[in-house]
């Protein structure tokens, strides 16, 4: 509890310091479902463990140490689940549904980055946008403003990407 509230002070602060992660941090669910997409046409292309490492980075600002330990961390828990429940609920347990519809936005990110996206990819990604409550419409819509970035090279620009916070911007 002590540690806890240290690390909380430490994070306010801008205090240097190991920042760990609970087994129910969202970051945590997050970071174990995009392994887990990435490898789930049986292979992980190098543009996908570049682009997982820039997302974590971009996304949570975190630095390199930090986004190593945590991709570790997500690499074990994804190993260790069963099922995709924990991680939605940890994310539904916290995000808003801006939240959660820039998680599958970071998705398709993953998916796009070796170029092509597999019926498995595709099927995981509508099955953790229904579990997090994130519409086929809107799923669809993110989807489509991913490829369209990638096909115009504006692609993954940065944290929370301005073409993503206008996609949500135009849903209905």
């Amino acid at each position: 509890m002590f540690d806890l509230l240290k690390t909380f002070v430490a994070e306010l602060t801008g205090a240097p310091g190991r920042r760990d992660f609970s087994p129910d941090d969202f970051r945590l669910a997050a970071v174990a479902l995009l392994i887990h997409l990435a490898g789930a046409d049986g292979t992980v292309a190098d543009s996908e463990r570049r682009r997982l490492r820039q997302l974590v980075e971009t996304r949570f600002g975190l630095d390199a140490e930090t986004t190593t330990r945590l991709i570790q961390l997500a690499e074990a828990q994804d190993r260790q689940a069963v099922d995709f429940y924990h991680f939605t609920h940890a994310l539904t347990n916290v995000l808003d549904q801006d939240g959660r519809q820039t998680v599958i936005a970071m998705m398709w990110e993953i998916a796009f980055a070796d170029g092509t996206v597999s019926e498995v990819e595709e099927s995981i990604v509508a099955r953790i946008a229904d579990l997090l409550g994130v519409s086929p419409q809107d799923r669809v819509r993110l989807r489509q403003r991913v490829a369209a970035e990638v096909a115009a090279g504006t692609a993954f620009a940065g944290p929370w990407s301005p073409a993503l916070t206008s996609a949500k911007e135009s849903l209905p």
